[in-house]
């Protein structure tokens, strides 16, 4: 039974995702080869809303590794539409709980012991419930508490048989990664099966509550006399690979706003504090808390008091089953993202995008460095509600000046990034929820020159360097004025105007498909009237109409420029 069970369960999630992938060939491939787009536009904005309540209902009903897909999938506000990451925004609230009686199993299994014996009270009714397992308040005997430094806890028990639904899960997606694998607007930019098998050592090592509960003390240790950061303690006689104990932590819940305001705290230093705290796990420790979702994020108020009169804080963090660690190399393209965005220095950013990795092969360099220059001018310093309030008409300037990078998105996803890129997904939510007019930019600009000067150097080390830069480029004007006016004396001077060349290219393709459309409709329409009295003649104008209608799928696309 529990076999058959299973294999249904696998079918489920490999059909669901068989009919998002036929829609998305009809809709968004199909019908935009055949000249009829507008339709798939039109209907674009309904049809994910409603991809995106059927996977949230199968989610929610089936748990496991679908509920942490659609977790990874509402946080990816960069890349997918909020018509998919509003409805899966609150899978992690949704998760239904697993009955007390095998819980208890599980738990004395695991202890070697009965649960009145080994903790002094243990409420039944779970505090959370979460995909892969779920947590119940206890209190430990005086003389373990004495001992510990603490008596509440709360206790983490995997749910029963869950490692059997994960590796069907996961069998799942590996079809699905397959899929996408031959889906060129996909594979070009992600190595879809190494992500899968990412996810599913992410997915292992949460599984095992000993891995998480050394992850929480080196966690506690990188931030051990930071007092604005706090990190439970772990109960190691009352933990095994399936059950954890933990030091009770709970407090004010980061997303409860009003809570946070009540209790004096500054919702804006709170995300500050978020941010550094985040860019310090990245940037020096090269270990970070994957999961910052709101149920493991807390906020703590102190009795003191700071100067302005808010209460002091405590930022507290739970759950540390998914953890990320940074390769040397990817630290290093951070940091100097972080430089060159705080610099404004736009060379010097995308530069640090071929150090990390993302840019496809053949990306037009400089037309990356004018649009990344462009973006520090216009819109550099704003806060995101400022970004929020930028007149369309602005945006569609910029979009059209840049059409090339928004159709084209020269960009890849390493498999290395996963984990971070959810991450600061989540954390730029986080922020502006707790401060609408936090600004990015202005926390990073301290960070970076704080990065520039462990380069080696001080920040006056750094002006020299800009400055030798300046007056290496001001010296070398003389000799390529001299190679440019030669050029133009000879005739063999080229002026690259890449959005003239683009809409050159895009014409040019537009009216190819609008021929072979005419075409195809005209061959169409004569062999149906003729078909009746000369079949024969009709068949042949319906080849014909073939060839036209072959001519506009394929033919007709013309080449992609600066490719």
């Amino acid at each position: 039974m529990r076999s058959t069970i299973l294999r249904m369960r696998y079918w489920r999630i490999v059909l669901f995702f068989a009919r998002v992938a036929l829609g998305i060939v009809f809709w968004d491939i199909f019908l935009r080869r055949v000249g009829l787009g507008f339709l798939a536009r039109s209907t674009r904005p309904r049809r994910l809303r409603q991809i995106a309540i059927r996977f949230r209902a199968l989610a929610i009903r089936l748990g496991g590794v679908m509920i942490k897909v659609g977790q990874f999938l509402s946080a990816r506000l960069d890349v997918l539409p909020p018509e998919i990451t509003d409805e899966l925004s609150g899978l992690q609230d949704e998760v239904p709980p697993v009955d007390y009686e095998p819980i208890r199993l599980q738990t004395e299994l695991e202890l070697g012991s009965a649960i009145e014996k080994a903790f002094l009270t243990f409420e039944k009714a779970p505090v959370a419930a979460a995909s892969l397992g779920q947590v119940h308040r206890a209190r430990l005997f005086p003389h373990e508490a004495e001992a510990l430094g603490f008596d509440c806890v709360v206790v983490k028990i995997l749910r029963p048989n869950i490692e059997q639904i994960v590796d069907v899960d996961m069998s799942a997606l590996r079809v699905v990664g397959g899929w996408l694998k031959r889906y060129r607007p996909v594979s070009d930019r992600a190595d879809v099966p190494a992500i899968v098998e990412e996810f599913a050592t992410i997915l292992r090592e949460e599984l095992d509550y000993l891995s998480e509960g050394k992850n929480a003390e080196a966690f506690g240790a990188n931030f051990e006399g930071d007092g604005g950061v706090h990190v439970p303690r772990v109960a190691w006689n009352r933990t095994t690979r399936r059950v954890l104990t933990l030091e009770d932590v709970t407090a004010i819940k980061i997303t409860d706003y009003d809570a946070i305001t009540a209790a004096g705290v500054n919702r804006a230093e709170v995300a500050e504090r978020l941010l550094s705290t985040y860019l310090k796990q990245i940037f020096e420790d090269g270990f970070f808390h994957a999961d910052p979702h709101p149920g493991n994020l807390f906020v703590l108020p102190l009795p003191e008091k700071n100067e302005d009169g808010s209460a002091k804080f405590r930022l507290t963090f739970i759950d540390f089953g998914m953890v990320g660690r940074m390769p040397d190399t990817l630290v290093e393209g951070l940091r100097e993202a972080a430089i060159s965005v705080g610099l404004q220095d736009a060379p010097r950013l995308i530069k640090s995008y071929q150090t990390l990795g993302v840019l496809l092969p053949g990306a037009n360099i400089k037309l990356l460095e004018e649009a990344s220059a462009q973006v520090f001018d216009r819109f550099w310093g704003m806060s995101m509600n400022e970004l929020r309030s930028i007149r369309h008409d602005e945006m569609m300037k910029f979009g059209l000046q840049f059409r090339e990078l928004l159709l084209n998105m020269p960009f890849q996803l390493p498999e290395n990034l996963l984990l971070l890129g959810r991450t600061i997904g989540i954390l730029s939510g986080m922020c502006t929820g707790l401060n609408p007019e936090f600004n990015l930019w202005l926390q990073l600009a301290p960070y970076a020159r704080k990065l520039t000067e462990g380069e080696g150097g001080s920040a006056f080390d750094v002006f020299l360097d800009e400055a030798g830069g300046f007056f290496k480029t001001l010296l070398a004007i003389p000799g390529r004025a001299e190679r440019v006016l030669g050029r133009m004396e000879r005739g063999e001077l080229n002026v690259q105007m890449p959005l003239v060349n683009l809409q050159v290219s895009y014409l040019e393709k537009s009216v190819n498909r609008l021929t072979g459309g005419i075409v195809f409709l005209g061959l169409l329409v004569a062999g149906a009237i003729l078909y009746d009295e000369h079949t024969l003649l009709a068949q042949g104008f319906f080849g014909g109409a073939g060839v036209a209608l072959a001519y506009m799928l394929f033919l007709a696309r013309g080449k992609r420029p600066f490719r």
